[in-house]
């Protein structure tokens, strides 16, 4: 089972029964960011090429992650990036179209960004807060009016997949019902076809 922690966080699995159940309507658009400051050093992972340094894979599967989780493949895509000059990518910009929705999506080692998921709805806002992809809060914003979920962890996040991967053990199980074989591979194949439209090779 591939360890992307964050689909097995409570948060992140609230709001995405939220969008399961229709709660506040149809889902019109969503906006993940995921960004940090790192100064460039080649000695460090992050901007070495041969293992696969830069913004999209590091940091950019996490806005990439839940606009799929959330919305399943996109009818196309589009992204532009810029580059550092060893070649490995500083920043990512991505859209995701769908029929009725659109996913703007972003990643950059250039900056520290809010590295929200925002979901507008009919009739709500909900706003997985900084850092969306770890144990955090929730806002739902409704009718002019806030309230924030807070999830109350006690730990850094990771005993949720680690307890989910135990029980699969437990009962014999040869694959996850939540991190399926087909949505890893599919995950990777929507970041290679972003590395393709970008121009990013390795």
């Amino acid at each position: 089972m591939e360890a992307l922690w964050t689909y097995f966080l409570p948060h992140y699995n609230y709001v995405l029964d939220i969008l399961k159940n229709k709660r506040f309507g149809k889902l019109k658009a969503l906006d993940a960011d995921f960004g940090f400051y790192n100064l460039y050093n080649t000695d460090c992972r992050l901007f070495k090429k041969e293992v696969g340094g830069g913004s999209l894979l590091d940091i950019g599967i996490y806005p990439i992650f839940t606009a799929l989780s959330a919305l399943g493949n996109p009818d196309s895509i589009d992204a532009n990036a810029t580059f550092f000059k060893n070649g490995v990518d500083s920043s990512c910009n991505i859209v995701f179209k769908y029929k009725n929705t659109i996913a703007t999506l972003k990643s950059t080692l250039l900056k520290e960004t809010p590295t929200h998921a925002i979901f507008t709805f009919d009739k709500a806002i909900v706003k997985i807060n900084t850092l969306f992809h770890e144990p955090t809060t929730v806002t739902i914003i409704e009718n002019d009016k806030e309230e924030t979920i807070d999830f109350n962890y006690t730990t850094i996040g990771y005993n949720y997949e680690i307890e989910h991967f135990n029980q699969l053990l437990r009962e014999d199980k040869k694959e996850s019902i939540i991190m399926t074989f087909e949505f890893s591979e599919n995950l990777i194949k929507t970041l290679d076809k972003v590395r393709s439209i970008i121009g990013l090779e390795y």
